[in-house]
This record gives C-alpha cells, structure tokens and sequence, in this order.
C-alpha cells in the first residue's frame, strides 16, 4: 500500500525497493529512518470538505504519521487513525499526545487490502494517497464504503497519473487512478457528489510542482 504524498524525491525506486512500499515492513522500515516523514499539516482536500462539517466520528485509513487526525481531532472529532505501519501508529499517537486531543482518538492497525468495517460505522470515513497495486483500489474503495454511516461520507485522494512522478518506479506509477476509475467500488446506496481531479502544488527539492489529485466523494444514504 504506498503512501500517504509523494514518493522517490531522491532519485529513482527500482522495483524491489518500490515493491516494499507496498508492504508494512517497509513503512515500518521508513519511519524508523526519519525523524519526521510528512509536513504534519492537513491534506488539502479533507480540509476543504471536513472544514464545512460539524463533527462527528471519523476514520482515517492510512493515516501515517497522524497529521489529519490531528487536525480533525482538533476540531472536535472521534477519530480512529487506522495504518498498516506500527512505527507509523506510534509515531502518529505521539503527535497526537503532543497535540493534547488524545483523548478524542483510537488507533487500529489493519492493511487497507484487507479491511473490515467488521460493524463499525463513521461519519466520514477518508483515506488520502493510499495507493493499492495493480488497480487494488477499487476494492479498498468498496471495503471503505462499509465502514461509512447512513448519511455520511466517504472520501478517497489519490494521485492522478502525471509527467511529474516520472521519477517513482513504474509500479507506483500504475497504482495511481482518476477518481472515476474508483467509481465501480460505491455500493448502490452511494450517491457521488464530487468525482474529479484537483490541481495541487507540490514541494520539491528542485521547487515546487503543479500535480493533480484525484478527489472522490460520495454520501451513503439514510436508511
């Protein structure tokens, strides 16, 4: 399952090492390595659709170092940060700790491949720059959908397909999507409410980029 941003921003994956990005081991791996991986600010997208909600209960799946559940926790949310990573799930609970909303977050470690809302349901259910290989995220798409509530919401950000990742391994490249591709993984009591790709800029060692994200948001309705 790759990542929560960009990747290879160094030079080139080859594809053993790509292949482990894909897998917990490597994640566990990489956040040992580094003091801090991502910038620890909301993504983009989850602002602009969670900043106009009142809140409730949320699942981040693929939550990585926390920097979303924190700001979702911040504004009033339950939050579960569920990742495949137990490096990553710790180091997101101690931003958490840090941030002093530990006590409005749960933690669950499970691979996104194979998740299973197992009863549990949310208001807003989000997953950003989780990348499955081999087309794999129209089923985590589905697995998501599960967990949602009557009338809450899904939303799932990927990276669009882009000159600008030329330098990511060929199979991270294949595991990007638009957000229509993930159309086929909504249940029929999903109704879509945004299905498009948003530009987003990029830092880079080299300067900063212009990319897109595929942006799906869909609403389950009330039973």
């Amino acid at each position: 399952m790759a990542g929560h941003h960009e990747h290879g921003r160094n030079g080139t994956h080859d594809e053993r090492a790509a292949a482990a990005m894909f897998e917990p081991a490597g994640w566990d791996e990489r956040y040992a390595g580094q003091e801090r991986f991502w910038s620890g600010e909301p993504n983009p997208q989850l602002v602009a659709v969670a900043g106009e909600l009142a809140p409730g209960t949320a699942l981040d799946v693929g939550c990585g170092e926390g920097g979303d559940v924190v700001w979702l926790a911040g504004r009033g949310w339950r939050v579960t940060g569920a990742d495949f990573s137990a490096e990553g799930l710790a180091r997101a609970a101690r931003h958490v700790e840090r941030a002093g909303v530990a006590d409005r977050v749960d933690w669950w470690r499970t691979d996104a491949r194979t998740f299973d809302a197992d009863g549990r349901s949310y208001d807003l259910v989000t997953s950003h720059y989780l990348h499955a290989p081999d087309g794999g995220m129209v089923g985590v798409t589905r697995r998501l959908a599960a967990a949602v509530a009557p009338g809450g919401l899904l939303l799932v950000v990927g990276h669009a397909p882009s000159p600008v990742f030329t330098r990511l391994s060929e199979s991270h490249r294949k595991a990007m999507f638009l957000a229509a591709e993930l159309l086929p993984g909504l249940p029929d009591d999903f109704e879509p409410v945004v299905v498009e790709q948003r530009v987003r800029t990029l830092k880079r060692d080299d300067g900063p980029v212009e990319a897109e994200d595929s942006v799906l948001l869909a609403r389950r309705t009330e039973r």
